[in-house]
């Protein structure tokens, strides 16, 4: 995060706003129409003063009511147009920046999706939250607001200026005196608000980041009592933010101080100046009160200057905030996951089967290869952020679980079990070796056709806010299957429901006990019938009677598919045909349950429950 923040930070403001530019090319004609609406309102503003130069040195001068009301209808008119223009504005950008604020979030959230797991572990999920909601709404307000003022206000002020060195050149150079400062005090001012404004919108990502870990987390909170202590943690976090907001708040009204006193200070030097001509008679009545009401018209223009830029830098920093997301590099590219889809076609077309992965071996050696089971060979892995010169959690792995069969994998803790199920999803990339399904590397495998034919039920069973028929169909099936998932898992309890299979399980299934979650998490790893199942300690949180259950119907699934679980207990190593022992990062033993227990020291120690603090194994806490 700090790497992108400081390259972030070399980003200028311009050139992180014009990526917007292929969202809002669609809609370029009605922002470009409401643009030029408004420049056109705002000039019809500078008209006034020289309307009521006309009416101050003719009707009013030669006394003539007639000419006053006449001029007073012109005003009224022209303050009707310019009220009705801004509206049009108005009702022209909301729909379109709406929707390009929608594309946007669309795009953030397709984009995250695809993002690899590392990703994941590295950024918070309360920054991804703040860059999909806080940031995109500043976006559509710039686009909206800021972004249209600004070339409205520049149009407005050359346009004024221009008017006032028309009507007397003397007093509209003492106007121009001002903008050689106004300029340095502005670029100072875009420079330090750029870094708090940044600081400022990171750090709601973290405040966001406490109070969805808060909610998450509420019965730990609760029945630890720590409420009082993350209070004070959010506390202080808020604190910090109060205070970056306040820094912004200073330099904005310092901006706004300065760019306030320096014009009125040359409006006030004009009017003297203006007043003593007029006494002299170098000078009209109307000229000086048509200057004077054109230079009053300029003030806002002028003033909202530091508003706008503020506005403008925040925007900037909300734009560099999305793109660090979006250039992030992603699992795989589309242009390669559009040609393994086009080999897939080509595969289809030539009647090649469906069941066979992409790449498999084809002539005399193609069956054995399309039935040659899961190999690990030579499989190295650490972690992205490890430390260099670190050991990996994964040294050197060599293992060949065959077709149909069940492979049990045992080990201590951090002996990288979990880690080893998570590579054959590609959920990370092995940093050596390779793995291969059924004589294919998974490395070549476009990540779909993998994914389906590989399930996983992981040990922290993840339920989402749907109803329980949705939470277990993620994992493909008819509603046939999903009745005989449920059945396998021994997860009837879903039919005793409310909505039975359309009750709602509520944010991350809370409302449902450990147990149940987990059988719906093991429901939705089998529910498609996998020919390669994953199933990372499926019965940790079931009770013994449950367990039996779910064992006995779980060895008839078993019958039709390769699987390796990661196992804890003996009764979960009996539904496997063969036992690795993962050690240190290594395999270290393969066998039945009988061989490894009559013939292997460190497996029966771990069979028999005892403590394994004295392996001195790389930990993997993932």
């Amino acid at each position: 995060m700090s790497e992108t923040h400081a390259a972030t930070q070399d980003q200028s403001a311009t050139r992180s706003l014009l990526r917007l530019w292929p969202y809002v090319r669609p809609v370029r004609t009605r922002w470009f129409c409401a643009a030029f609406i408004a420049v056109v309102a705002s000039c019809l503003g500078l008209v006034i003063p020289l309307v009521l130069k006309w009416i101050v040195d003719g009707p009013v001068a030669e006394r003539d009511p007639g000419g006053v009301w006449l001029g007073a209808l012109y005003l009224l008119l022209l303050g009707l147009a310019e009220a009705l223009l801004f509206g049009l504005r108005r009702w022209l950008v909301a729909r379109p920046l709406a929707g390009v604020e929608a594309d946007m979030r669309a795009d953030l959230y397709r984009r995250v999706q695809r993002l690899p797991v590392s990703f994941h572990d590295r950024w918070s999920s309360g920054q991804l939250l703040s860059r999909g909601t806080t940031d995109l709404m500043l976006l559509r307000m710039f686009l909206a607001f800021p972004l249209t003022f600004l070339i409205v206000n520049g149009v407005t002020i050359l346009a004024g200026f221009a008017i006032l060195i028309s009507q007397d050149w003397t007093l509209g150079l003492v106007l121009l005196v001002p903008v050689v400062p106004l300029v340095v005090v502005c670029s100072l001012f875009e420079t330090r608000y750029a870094l708090v404004a940044r600081q400022a919108q990171d750090q709601v990502g973290d405040v966001t980041t406490v109070v969805e870990e808060s909610v998450l987390g509420i019965r730990i909170i609760k029945g630890f009592g720590r409420h009082r202590a993350q209070a004070v943690a959010f506390g202080e976090l808020a604190r910090r933010l109060r205070g970056t907001e306040l820094a912004k708040a200073r330099l904005l009204a310092g901006i706004w101080g300065v760019i306030t006193a320096i014009p009125e200070l040359a409006i006030g030097a004009a009017l003297v100046l203006g007043t003593v001509r007029v006494a002299d008679g170098e000078l009209s009545a109307g000229t000086l009160v048509a200057f004077l009401s054109t230079a009053l018209a300029l003030r806002w223009p002028v003033e909202s200057i530091g508003f706008l830029l503020a506005m403008s830098q925040e925007a900037a920093t909300a734009t560099a905030r999305f793109f660090e997301a979006m250039d992030e590099e992603g699992e795989e590219s589309e242009e390669a996951e559009e040609a393994e889809e086009a080999e897939e076609s080509e595969g289809a077309a030539e009647g090649a089967p469906q069941e066979v992965p992409q790449g498999a071996a084809s002539g005399p050696d193609c069956a054995a290869a399309a039935s040659d089971g899961v190999r690990f060979e030579g499989v190295v892995f650490s972690y992205p952020d490890a430390p260099p010169g670190s050991v990996p959690v994964l040294d050197g792995v060599d293992l060949h679980i065959r077709p149909g069969e069940t492979m049990a994998l045992v080990g201590g803790t951090g002996s990288g079990k979990t880690t080893l199920t998570a590579l054959v999803p590609r959920l990370y990339e092995v940093c050596g070796g390779r793995i291969t399904l059924d004589g294919q590397d998974i490395a070549t495998m476009p990540r779909e056709r993998l994914r389906g034919l590989v399930s996983v039920a992981f040990e922290e069973p993840t339920l989402f806010s749907a109803s329980v028929g949705a939470n277990v169909a993620m994992g493909g099936g008819s509603s046939p299957d999903v009745e005989r998932a449920i059945d396998i898992a021994q997860a009837q309890f879903v039919r005793r429901l409310p909505q039975g299979l359309d009750t709602q399980v509520g944010e991350q299934g809370l409302s449902l006990s450990g147990g149940q979650r987990q059988r719906l998490a093991l429901a939705r790893a089998v529910v498609g019938r996998p020919r390669f199942l994953i199933l990372d300690d499926p019965l940790s949180a079931l009770d013994v009677h449950t367990e039996a259950l779910v064992e006995a119907a779980l060895r008839r699934v078993l019958q039709d598919t390769t699987a390796l679980v990661v196992a804890h207990r003996p009764s979960t190593v009996m539904l496997a045909d063969r036992v690795a022992l993962l050690s240190r990062g290594r395999v270290a033993a393969v066998g039945t349950h009988q061989e490894l227990l009559r013939d292997n020291a460190e497996y029966a120690w771990l069979m028999s429950g005892a403590d394994d603090h004295h392996h001195d194994e790389p930990k993997d806490t993932r």
